[in-house]
């Protein structure tokens, strides 16, 4: 990694912002490989497991978004 992307990864780990949508993906992302795990999920696990889903990637989406911003700026 060059000295510019490793200053620009510690300034996105250094955003709160960044930072509490990581974490919150981190427990999402533990909470589905405990369903994940399971042999058969009931009806509400499956339901579960589908919003977890979606409520992760909606995370991503932000956290690519804020990444964009700081490059944009590091340029």
């Amino acid at each position: 990694m060059t000295s510019q992307a490793e200053a620009s990864s510690q300034e996105l780990l250094d955003n709160d912002e960044y930072r509490r949508l990581a974490d919150e993906h981190h427990s999402l992302d533990a909470r589905l490989q405990v369903l994940t795990d399971k042999i058969v999920l009931s009806d509400e696990e499956q339901l579960e497991e589908a919003t977890l889903k979606k409520k992760k990637l909606q995370l991503k989406d932000r956290m690519e978004s804020i990444a964009r911003e700081f490059r944009s700026r590091a340029h």
